[in-house]
Order: structure tokens, then C-alpha cells, then sequence
């Protein structure tokens, strides 16, 4: 990586936006200086005209369910028909052909500013269950299409060993199961991680694993400090047959078993007690909401405040992707709060913002990184305040108009370890983004 000095018109430091900052960077790819009160451009810096921010950090996605955009919308139906959809698309990925979509998904987010991306990744073997010649061949796929769309990805390799609280994987999870954790843990062992790439765990959901199995996966995750992400009381139903199996709520049964704290997100939370809250956030597990696939699949609204007040830091992610837009979620978080409690104002759009890069980042396992100060990794944003969303108000409100007028449209310019992977709009490594989705979804849904 060339070191490089780029100026910010404006940027946002963590409380207010200075204009006229200077961003040194090493090869390294982290920050070397951050300076204020630059006037303009040194000599052979790069211009980077709107509002600098850190980059946005992604903290759930399933990069193959962008094939189902628009699909899923038709019509009516619930979580359960439209989880019918994905295994049509799931049984259709190939190593070949899944790098080609991921490659595109990556590259779209990149074009949002999407700098790092957690990729909750289940999807391990062949039809029926056999193993690729490379065990990991999904997965390194996944690693490999970040990698030439140019973003950081946290690999969350996923446990799945149960169609639903010990009953074995019907034929359309077959492809999921590594059989059980012990033997999931094997072959995630030899998942490697790169400068751009970090491996951690996920437990798909309490419906997936049993619970005699919970504490292998929390211990791998435990052994090398790695990130352990899972679904939880995404829908009542899992809470329900959780009851049922176990006489515990979801939450509970993962506390019992040493799943969740610090390195811990829990993804959705939606339906979870008020018994549940005080176990999250007591361990400090982070809570990763997703409201645009929340509303999508008409799953309902977490109590994503009384989370945080119980002690639980929260980020954000597009799961499912019918929109990859970050500062689409961040205000939906407060959005949907609103029409809950028909009060205004549950989080500034400084600790929004702060969800959607800093504790997004930590969630994934880059702490070092979603802040522009010196020493923190070189990624970073620049949104435009002059679109037809965002010109009218001083740059120093520039925060609120990122997140609560801008979208992933307004996107300028997006930087990953100090090199330049989105200016102007146009990505710099990806070059035709747009027609390679098209290409690989439609290889995906053709008859």
C-alpha cells in the first residue's frame, strides 16, 4: 500500500465536524495524522469534497440472499414462505458462482461505504452434504470476493446442525451441517485470515444447535478471542419451541451455556423478555439490529433502547439486503423507536452513527478501527451535502443530514486501509458492478 494524504472538506472527528481536515496514511493502511484547520488541499492530496466520516461497518449480512431482492416483495406471505425462497437460491450456489455474486454484493456495499462486513456464513457443503475437495471452499470464496471488491470481511462461520431443536437438517439444510460443533469446529480450525480478513464464529440460532453443543462453539470463539455472533427471538415461534424443548427462553439457554458477553452479538433480539434484556445486557453482549429485514419480513421491532440502557452496545446491519444502505438502518433504529413509543429523540445522530462504524467494527473484531484518529485503520467515507438530499443545511450539521436524509446514493467516496476503492462514485476495482450482479443473480434464478 502507497502511503497517501487525503483532505476532507469536512469530517466528522467523533463529537463535531471540522472542516479542512487533513488524513495522513501509512502503507501500513492505518492513519498517521488526522490535522484541522487545512484551508485546502496540501500539495498531492487527494480532494475528498462533503463529509468524511469513519467507514461503516456492516455487522450481518447473508451475501446470497441479494439474489431474492425484489422476489421476496411479491405477493404476501411471512418469514416462514419467504424462507422457502432462500433454500431455492441456497441449493443453487456453487463456490464458482457464489464468489461471483458475493464479489458484486461486496462491491455494492463499497459503493454504500460499507468499509467491513460481517458475513454470517452457513451455506458449507454440496447438495446433500458432502463435503467440497476444499471443506472451506464456501467460505474461502466469501474471503476472496472482499478481497477484489476491495472491503474487510469478518467471516462468521456458522454451526447449524438441526432443523429445529435436535430433529436432524431436512434435504434442504443438508448443505448446511457439518453433522455436530465438534465437528464444525474441525474444519473451521483451518479457515486462515489475511490482512483484510478475520475468522470468527456464529451459532445459526438455538433452533439450529442443540444445547449440549452450545458451549463447543462458545469455546472455540472463546480460545481465540474471536467474534461469536448469533440469531436470536428473531421470531415468537423459536421462542415458543425454546420454551417447549428446554423450559428456557432463547436468551436464558445461551446465558446457561456460556455463549454470551462482550465478544457476543446477538442478532434481532426482537421478541425477547424483559428477563432477557437484563441477561444481555448485564453480559455485555452487543446487540446487532437489522431494521430494514426486520420490516421486510414483517418480524417486528426490537426493543433496541431498553438493550442499550440494560448495557448493551448496539450495530447495525442489512441481513437479508433488500436495501444495503447503512445510514438507512441507522435511521430506522430511531424511526421505528419513534412510532413504538410516539416520542422523538431515543439517540442523537452522533450515537447512531457511532453504532453503524465504532461498535459496528469492535462487533467484528476490528476495535482498532471506526474512528478517524491516529493509529486507527485508514477507513473512511465521504458523503456528499450537495445532492437534491442533502444541500441546504451548514456542513456543521452535517451529521444529522448524513443520517437522517442522506442514502447509500450520496456515497462519494469510500477508502479501505488507506487505498481508494470508490471515487466519485465509480468503483475503482470492480468496474462494471451493476451488470456482474445481473449476471450472477441471474445465473442463480434462471428456470
Amino acid at each position: 500500500m502507497t502511503p497517501q494524504t487525503y483532505w476532507a472538506e469536512h469530517a466528522w472527528l467523533g463529537m463535531n465536524v471540522e472542516p479542512g481536515v487533513v488524513i495522513e496514511t501509512a502503507a501500513t493502511g492505518r492513519i498517521t495524522a488526522v490535522r484541522t484547520g487545512a484551508d485546502g488541499p496540501p500539495a498531492g492530496a487527494v480532494n475528498l469534497r462533503g463529509l468524511t466520516i469513519p467507514g461503516l461497518a456492516n455487522s450481518h449480512s447473508h451475501a446470497f440472499h441479494r439474489a431474492l431482492r425484489g422476489t421476496v416483495q411479491v405477493g404476501s406471505g411471512t418469514f416462514w414462505t419467504w424462507r422457502e425462497f432462500m433454500y431455492a437460491i441456497a441449493g443453487r450456489l456453487t463456490p464458482e458462482n457464489y464468489f461471483d455474486l458475493a464479489r458484486g454484493v461486496y462491491a455494492e456495499m463499497a459503493l454504500a461505504g460499507i468499509t467491513c462486513v460481517g458475513e454470517f456464513h452457513y451455506v458449507h457443503h454440496q447438495p446433500g452434504g458432502k463435503p467440497y475437495a476444499d471443506p472451506n471452499g464456501m467460505g474461502e470464496a466469501l474471503i476472496a470476493a472482499a478481497g477484489e471488491a476491495g472491503i474487510r470481511i469478518t467471516l462468521l462461520d456458522t454451526a447449524y446442525v438441526s432443523s429445529g431443536f435436535g430433529a436432524p437438517p431436512d434435504p434442504r439444510q443438508s448443505r448446511f451441517s457439518d453433522g455436530d460443533a465438534q465437528a464444525w469446529a474441525v474444519r473451521a480450525s483451518a479457515l486462515k485470515g489475511s490482512d483484510h480478513a478475520r475468522i470468527g464464529a456464529a451459532i445459526h440460532s438455538v433452533r439450529a444447535v442443540p444445547a449440549e453443543q452450545l458451549a463447543t462453539v462458545a469455546g472455540w470463539a472463546a480460545e481465540r478471542k474471536a467474534p461469536l455472533h448469533v440469531h436470536l427471538s428473531e421470531q415468537t415461534a423459536e421462542n415458543d419451541a425454546c420454551l417447549a424443548a428446554y423450559e428456557r427462553t432463547p436468551a436464558q439457554l445461551l446465558a446457561e451455556h456460556g455463549v454470551l458477553g462482550p465478544r457476543t452479538s446477538a442478532v434481532h433480539a426482537t421478541h425477547v423478555t424483559a428477563g432477557d434484556i437484563a441477561i444481555l445486557g448485564t453480559s455485555g453482549t452487543t446487540i446487532c439490529m437489522c431494521p430494514t429485514t426486520e420490516r421486510d419480513l414483517a418480524d417486528g421491532i426490537g426493543p433496541a433502547k431498553q438493550l442499550e440502557l440494560a448495557g448493551s452496545p448496539l450495530s447495525l446491519g442489512s441481513d437479508s439486503h433488500a436495501v444495503i444502505d447503512l445510514l438507512a438502518e441507522a435511521r430506522a433504529m430511531e424511526l421505528d423507536e419513534r412510532l413504538q413509543t410516539r416520542v422523538r429523540g431515543h439517540w442523537t445522530a452522533t450515537q447512531l452513527l457511532r453504532a453503524a462504524t465504532e461498535d459496528g467494527y469492535a462487533s467484528l473484531g476490528w476495535p482498532d478501527a471506526g474512528r478517524l484518529e491516529a493509529g486507527a485503520l485508514a477507513d473512511f467515507t465521504t458523503i456528499a451535502l450537495d445532492s437534491v438530499r442533502t444541500v441546504g443545511p451548514p456542513p456543521r450539521l452535517g451529521i444529522e443530514v448524513a443520517v437522517f436524509a442522506a442514502t447509500n446514493a450520496d456515497v462519494r467516496h469510500t477508502v479501505v486501509g488507506g487505498r481508494h476503492v470508490v471515487r466519485d462514485g465509480a468503483h475503482q476495482l470492480v468496474h462494471h458492478v451493476s451488470a456482474d450482479l445481473a449476471a450472477a443473480i441471474g445465473a442463480l434464478t434462471a428456470p
